[in-house]
Parts: C-alpha cells; sequence; structure tokens
C-alpha cells in the first residue's frame, strides 16, 4: 500500500514489455516486395510512410507505450484504501445475580487483611470480573424475598459496577428466591429489543447465594425449564465458610447452609456448571474460572474499504491509443504533430 492505493493484482505488470518481446521474438512482416498482392495505390501508400519523420514516429512510439502501459495498469486493478474499520464485536448478554439476603451479613469472609461479610467479599471479586468483560452486555439482578434488575443488559460497565457497590443487604428482603431471580433474567431476555439484547448472543446467567430458595413466586425447578427453553445458561456459586459474625460483642456461628442439590441441577439442567466458594480466594479463583469457559469476543478481523479506481487509467489508455493513431494518420503538416 503506497500513498491509500493498493493493486489488487500487480502480477498483471509483468505484462508491460510484452510489446517489445514480440517485436523481437516474432519473424518480421513480409515486406511489399514480398507480398503476393499489390494494389494499384502501392505508390501513394509508400509516399505517405515516407513523409512520417523519424522525430514523429518516436512520439507516435511513446505514446503507444504510454497507452500500453496504462492499459496494464488498469488490468491490476488499483483500488484506492479507505480508512480501516474495526467490525463490531459480538461478545454475550451476561446476567450477573447476587444474593442480598440476611445471611449475606455473616462476616467470616478476609479481604485485604481483614474479616469483611460475604457481601462486601463477593462485590470486591464481582467488580473486578466486571472489568474483564468489556465485550459482553452486562445486566445486574439482586434478589431477596424477590428479585429486581437494577440495570438492564448494557454495555455501560461502569453503571453496572456503580449499582453493585450501591447494593445493601435486606434491600430485596432477609430471604432467599433463587427461582425469581433466574425468571426475572428469562424474561428480561424476552423483553429486550433485538437490538439491544443481540438475540444471536450467548446467554449466560451467574448466580450466587449462600442459602436455599425460601420466597418467591416461582420454583427453581420451573425456572430451570424457563430458562432452559430460552437458551439461557446458568452458572451457580454457592458462596460461604464458616459463618462466623459478630452481634453485641459476642461471636455467633452462622455457617452457610446452601441447597447444593438444586443449584447443581439448575446449572447442569441449563448447560452450565456449579462451583463452591469457602473463601474470597476461592470466589476470586471460580470467576477467572468463568472467564476461561465464558472468553469475552475475539477482536474481529480489521476491515479496510476499497474502491476499484481501474477505470481512470483505463480510460487515460484507450484516450492516448486514438490520439496515437490519430497522429499516424494525419499529414506531417497537421496542427496535431
Amino acid at each position: 500500500m503506497i500513498y491509500g492505493y493498493a493493486l489488487a493484482w500487480p502480477w498483471l505488470l509483468l505484462a508491460l514489455p510484452l510489446p517489445w518481446l514480440l517485436a523481437h521474438l516474432l519473424p518480421p512482416a513480409p515486406s511489399a516486395l514480398d507480398a503476393a498482392l499489390r494494389v494499384p495505390f502501392a505508390a501513394e501508400v509508400d509516399s505517405l510512410a515516407a513523409r512520417v519523420s523519424n522525430r514523429r514516429r518516436v512520439r507516435i512510439l511513446a505514446w503507444a507505450w504510454l497507452a500500453w502501459a496504462l492499459l496494464c495498469l488498469a488490468a491490476a486493478r488499483p483500488q484506492e484504501l479507505g480508512e480501516p474499520l474495526q467490525p463490531p464485536q459480538r461478545g454475550r448478554n451476561l446476567w450477573l445475580a447476587v444474593d442480598l439476603s440476611g445471611s449475606m451479613a455473616a462476616e467470616d469472609m478476609r479481604l485485604g487483611g481483614r474479616m469483611v461479610d460475604r457481601l462486601t467479599a463477593a462485590k470486591a471479586v464481582l467488580a473486578d470480573f466486571i472489568e474483564r468483560r468489556r465485550d459482553d452486555r452486562l445486566g445486574l439482578l439482586v434478589f431477596g424475598e424477590r428479585a429486581y434488575a437494577l440495570t438492564p443488559l448494557t454495555l455501560d460497565h461502569e453503571a453496572v459496577r456503580s449499582q453493585l457497590l450501591d447494593s445493601a443487604i435486606g434491600l430485596a428482603g432477609q430471604e432467599t428466591a433463587i427461582g425469581d431471580a433466574i425468571a426475572l433474567a428469562v424474561k428480561r431476555l424476552r423483553d429486550a429489543p433485538p437490538a439491544a439484547a443481540g438475540e444471536t448472543a450467548e446467554r449466560v446467567l451467574i448466580l450466587l447465594t449462600d442459602g436455599v430458595n425460601t420466597a418467591g413466586a416461582v420454583d427453581p425447578q420451573r425456572a430451570l425449564e424457563l430458562a432452559r427453553a430460552e437458551g439461557l445458561r446458568v452458572h451457580t456459586i454457592g458462596f460461604g465458610g464458616s459463618g462466623r459474625s459478630s452481634f453485641m460483642g459476642m461471636s455467633i456461628q452462622r455457617p452457610a447452609q446452601i441447597d447444593e442439590a438444586t443449584l447443581k441441577r439448575i446449572a447442569e439442567g441449563t448447560g452450565g456448571r456449579y462451583f463452591r466458594a469457602l473463601d474470597t480466594a476461592q470466589l476470586a479463583g471460580i470467576y477467572a474460572e468463568i472467564d476461561r469457559i465464558e472468553p469475552t469476543a475475539e477482536p474481529g478481523e480489521v476491515l479496510q474499504p476499497r474502491e476499484e479506481r481501474y477505470a481512470w487509467p483505463l480510460a487515460a489508455a484507450l484516450l492516448l491509443a486514438g490520439f496515437a493513431g490519430l497522429m499516424r494518420l494525419l499529414p506531417r503538416r497537421s496542427a496535431w504533430t
């Protein structure tokens, strides 16, 4: 590529010396003396040819060679290259569902050298996960006694991260409605317009909980059937450790009571996976593993628009060839010479 132009078939420029090669390799044309047919006006033709000077012949030959060169250039297909374009990348429609029930207040997670509650640890890991999903449409669901969508599917990941960090325990109630969370993700996917939902993209829900389904209008089994019908792949994470928390200065043991059988059934029934995290490090490892099995879209091939420009040298070649022909036919005293 030079100055924004390129040749599609540059090898056709090898035809440039073809007339010279033919002139030197082919036998010369028979002279008038060898001609089998003589015409009455042969003398006049010879006289006309004799009037063409060497200078005029060189000029005609130069025009003819230039016309041939332009014809070869047109055959090589010159193209004007536009500005390189990066096509839109097709990422995933990825819902994040986070449990905000009362049990997420248990301070049994270590983060930055101090003990924190489960929700604080989950926020830290999820915020980092959101940063890495650059090409995905992300949506945030929270659930307790009921499920709520804090953001729609969006490429504005900073808005998703901000809503996640602002969420608080008890915001959706103290109990746990796992079935409602899955059903809400399915409903939002159905209701989203095609341009926003990306109908051809992968549909994934990552659900994090530390409890058992104790509330909600949709049974987890029914939610599983809805997700499967909608093509929503659900990864489930059971999160929680010893459950030690403090109340009025006293340490209270509140171990996580996770319905692992239900979470496994939901994940396997939708083509997802079930994970169990006992601490913050394990949770970070789980989201890293989800990154691996649900990779973001690879950068698309850069496209460069090309506009054909062969018509320019082709038109110039035809004009020069016609001009050379006129010069050959016109008498020496013509203004063309």
